[in-house]
């Protein structure tokens, strides 16, 4: 069976709940990531924070406010304050197929991996993506 582990990403950018939104806007924007996990001091996961929990706490360009203004708010606000905490997470183990069934039947972008709390690595729709290229690839060559 092949298992998450063979697909995941194990090295993980993660935000801290103390970091603002701020961090994780500039995480995110220059790791070119949607998704990033949120763990304590021990690497224990906490929750996630995605772009659209970003996007929900941006003043909308209409508004025309000033954009230190909307810097002044990013570094206010705690990433504790707006991440999600319900994640549906997979362990290294899981199957492959399990994974992508959850990614596709619930709309996820992403799973976090955990062995106990600790996260491990995270699985995303660009994994699979990168699989189905690499099977298309491999099928092309027949």
């Amino acid at each position: 069976m092949v298992s998450v582990a063979d697909l995941m990403t194990d090295t993980v950018f993660t935000l801290q709940p103390t970091d603002t939104l701020s961090d994780a806007r500039s995480l995110m924007h220059l790791a070119k990531i949607r998704h990033t996990p949120v763990t304590d001091d021990e690497g224990n996961f906490e929750g996630l924070i995605s772009n659209r929990d970003l996007l929900a706490c941006t003043i909308s360009r209409l508004a025309e406010i000033d954009a230190a203004v909307q810097e002044e708010i990013d570094t206010a606000i705690r990433v504790t304050d707006v991440m999600r905490r319900d994640v549906v997470c997979v362990a290294p183990e899981t199957s492959l197929r399990e994974a992508a069934q959850l990614l596709y039947d619930h709309k996820y972008g992403c799973l976090p991996v955990l062995k106990g709390r600790k996260l491990v690595g995270i699985i995303t729709e660009a994994d699979f993506l990168r699989l189905a290229i690499a099977l298309l690839d491999g099928a092309a060559c027949r």
